[in-house]
């Protein structure tokens, strides 16, 4: 549950760095640290929680390209 929290917690920060206009640069790379979170997190729960990861892969793929 903690590790959730941690998630939620890291797409608050890069909600607010989007809302001040942060670089590119510095929105990826708190979303490819969000996705490495998230893939610890399915790691640590034995699978759970694939498809969250793999819908996460897609946004960052989307967004890259679309930048």
């Amino acid at each position: 549950m903690n590790e959730d929290l941690a998630l939620l917690a890291r797409l608050d920060r890069i909600d607010a760095l989007n809302r001040r206009g942060a670089h590119p640069r510095e929105l990826l790379a708190e979303l490819r640290s969000l996705l490495e979170d998230a893939e610890a997190s399915r790691r640590d729960r034995h699978g759970n929680g694939k498809e969250v990861v793999e819908r996460l892969r897609t946004a960052l793929a989307r967004d890259i390209i679309g930048r």
